[in-house]
């Protein structure tokens, strides 16, 4: 069974209790179930990530008071949402986008579940960027996410590197991918490109609890990684 059909075949309210319960209970459309509470610690993590990953895309897209056609076509291309599942996964969007109340509450509830330092809580904040940037990002928007990564505990430094790849002047820059400054000596580039893998390989994201539907984001990230040090090492 997908993700979607997961949260949506199962009341998993019980299971993950809170905000992210709650929102869960209200896109299924019926009362929690006693039988939840038997998801493993596996699942209760890839299932809270679920919900948030919708909850905090949609609520970001309102930020700026018009959440887009192009955020959420980008939000479905990250998180690979097929065909079959759209109305599931739409279903929790829309209802997610109806304001950005409670945000806080569902960052810091995943945050709890999954655990401070993680990086599939970098997954969520570069993906809020992403889907921001799809239509023009704003000022709202870029605050918004300031606020999620504080819940999450991401270092200024660390968001600042998340950051630059999608506000800045050349995003593309290979140094900025690798977070490190220009003409660094290859040595640097190396132990930096090392780290990155280690951090960001998505095996790493799978073993912490993404699902793999939620992927993409930890794929393409590595992709830049891997071109950026190709790129600086053959010049």
């Amino acid at each position: 069974m997908s993700i979607w059909g997961k949260i949506l075949g199962t009341a998993v309210g019980l299971a993950i209790g809170g905000p992210l319960g709650a929102l869960a209970g209200l896109a299924a459309g019926h009362a929690i179930d006693v039988g939840a509470a038997r998801l493993g610690r596996g699942e209760r993590a890839q299932v809270a990530f679920t919900i948030a990953a919708i909850a905090l895309s949609a609520k970001m897209a309102r930020a700026d008071g018009y959440a887009s056609a192009d955020e959420f076509a980008v939000f479905e291309r990250l998180f690979q949402v097929e065909a079959a599942e759209r109305e599931n996964a739409e279903r929790f969007y829309n209802l997610a986008k109806r304001s950005t109340d409670g945000f806080e509450s569902y960052a810091r509830q995943v945050r709890s579940i999954i655990g401070t330092g993680s990086p599939v809580l970098e997954d969520l904040v570069e993906a809020l960027l992403m889907i921001a940037v799809a239509d023009g990002v704003t000022r709202e928007e870029l605050e918004y996410v300031d606020r999620v990564r504080r819940e999450f505990a991401i270092t200024d430094a660390d968001f600042a590197r998340i950051r630059t790849r999608y506000v800045a002047p050349d995003p593309d820059d290979p140094y900025v991918v690798l977070g490190i400054e220009p003409g660094a000596d290859r040595e640097t580039v190396r132990r930096a490109y090392l780290a990155l893998v280690k951090r960001h390989h998505p095996d790493r994201h799978y073993a912490e609890g993404t699902p793999a539907e939620f992927i993409r984001v930890a794929d393409l990230r590595m992709a830049e990684i891997n071109a950026a040090y190709r790129t600086i090492m053959s010049s």
